[in-house]
């Protein structure tokens, strides 16, 4: 199946050719970073250093500035086509609305203008290009899905010949890139190997995290079923054997203190919870910490919440930790929990990147207060980024009033229309009738774009005859003939015998 899928890249004209040296991108394994620089004397030279540091040491946001200023300063420079793709690659892992689209944008600027850049003519930009359309088309953009949609159909209809023909090319190019596929078998085993320790790790409880370099010999310690057995037979005994082995700071200890956090965390008692609350505030393995304060969000302490609350409110705060101790107080169940984490989605003075966790672990924890509380929040913000998380936690809990505000959102004229497709988006998934959609669309006028949001918010409404039924109306009916054709295209996707016969009159006009 693999090799079919390559060989149907290689029909489209997607080359599996080897990059030269100067361009390939270097894959380790579980990440990918820019080929070292090639061109020591060209202008943009010290730029591209710049954001291969930055791809390496995942600082998305630095290597996506970096990359970019390639382009805009130096669009002639020899990185400048392969700066897009990079661009793309940062911008895709920090991860919201507005970043995919500008990745998806590059790549698009980088077929148009650099069409021969190593990144573009590997075939590396168009599976990146899929994977962000596929992001984009998850969060309800219609131009995304429907790229995607076209390109699924233009896969499924390659011909049998064309097929034969691409896997001749295939096989030509796959015997030219056996050294680099062998390279990659080898470090694809290494990362399964890893895997597998992990998971057998984890199956015996507690999260893990990665295995210090060199200590891989420890996962397996019989010091570790040690720890287990002992929990097992007498737990207040091996409680402060845990807690020595939670002080211990020599090489590769950090395996066995995971360990041990999970297995004291398995007794609900005042020590216990004291001897992880030390390991949640002073242990030096962020892991260990990470999985401290998330224990302490599964036991029924009375003083869990208020530590979980320090850790949020710290005058030098750590982000990552500040994330998991809102995800912490997110699964306990008590009025405390859930007013701290409204006020702190309401706090102007944190990350927005963290505030934007708060406002999502509302949305899941999900009841009428929750909904309220994110409606009324979504008038005083100012941040798009922040304003799309709310419109999606709302769409996250049914209710009349949550329909009505996201509808209310999408005929806004006033709002940003990027906005106002998000909105009507999540209408449309948290069951928006029929009706008021296509009110929506009927009394759209001349806003085009939010219009065929709603022929795109109609085609995801699944066994729903009315949505079909007002698709072709549209294509039936619609003056505007891009409007009409996205409908079609949509309803081209349906099983509904009457779209077959649409389609036989469009035929025979």
């Amino acid at each position: 199946m693999k090799l079919l899928s390559i060989a149907l890249l290689a029909a489209a004209g997607v080359t599996t050719a080897m990059l030269p040296d100067a361009a390939r991108p270097v894959h380790e394994p579980g990440r990918q970073v820019p080929a070292e620089s090639w061109a020591p004397r060209d202008t943009a030279d010290s730029l591209w250093r710049r954001g291969r540091i930055a791809i390496s040491d995942e600082s998305w946001s630095r290597a996506a500035q970096a990359f970019r200023e390639i382009v805009d300063r130096y669009p002639k420079s020899a990185y400048a086509g392969d700066a897009l793709y990079w661009e793309a690659f940062a911008l895709q892992r920090m991860g919201s609305q507005g970043d995919l689209r500008r990745a998806a944008s590059a790549l698009e600027q980088q077929r148009v203008e650099y069409p021969k850049a190593a990144t573009f003519t590997s075939g590396e930009s168009s599976a990146l290009l899929t994977r962000v359309n596929g992001r984009l088309a998850r969060r309800g953009d219609a131009d995304a899905a429907a790229a995607v949609s076209e390109m699924a159909a233009a896969i499924a209809e390659a011909t049998v010949a064309g097929v034969g023909e691409a896997m001749a090319q295939a096989a030509a190019e796959l015997e030219r890139a056996r050294p680099e596929i062998e390279r990659g078998l080898a470090e694809a085993r290494r990362e399964l190997a890893q895997a597998g320790v992990r998971i057998s790790r984890e199956s015996r409880g507690g999260r893990g995290g990665d295995i210090p370099p060199g200590c891989e010999h420890v996962v397996d310690d019989e010091r570790i079923e040690a720890l287990n057995a002992l929990m097992q037979m007498d737990a207040d005994l091996a409680l402060p054997i845990l807690k020595k082995v939670l002080e211990r700071r020599d090489k590769c200890s950090e395996l066995l203190r995971r360990k041990a956090v999970f297995l004291v965390s398995q007794r609900d008692n005042d020590e216990a919870f004291d001897i992880l609350l030390s390991a949640a505030k002073n242990d030096p393995d962020r892991a260990t910490r990470e999985d401290a304060v998330f224990w302490l969000s599964q036991t029924k302490h009375p003083r869990a919440v208020e530590v979980l609350e320090q850790i949020l409110l710290k005058e030098a705060p750590d982000e990552e930790m500040q994330k998991k101790a809102l995800f912490s107080l997110s699964q306990m169940d008590s009025d405390r929990s859930r007013v701290i984490l409204r006020d702190f989605a309401k706090r102007r003075d944190v990350s927005e990147d963290v505030r934007g966790e708060a406002i999502f672990w509302l949305g899941q924890r999900k009841g009428e207060a929750n909904a309220a509380f994110l409606r009324e929040l979504y008038a005083s913000l100012e941040s798009a980024e922040l304003k799309e998380k709310v419109l999606f936690s709302v769409s996250q809990s049914r209710s009349p009033e949550n329909t009505r505000f996201l509808l209310q959102q999408a005929k806004d004229r006033r709002l940003d229309p990027e906005m106002r497709k998000s909105a009507l988006f999540w209408a449309g998934q948290s069951g928006a009738p029929t009706k008021d959609l296509a009110e929506i669309y009927d009394s759209g006028g001349d806003d085009t774009e939010l219009r065929n949001q709603v022929i795109f918010v109609l085609s995801q409404k699944k066994n729903d005859d009315a949505a079909v039924d007002k698709l072709l109306d549209i294509a039936r009916r619609e003056p505007d003939r891009d409007l009409r054709r996205q409908a079609i295209f949509w309803l081209g996707q349906s099983r509904d015998p009457r779209v077959a016969k649409l389609l036989e009159e469009i035929i025979n006009k």
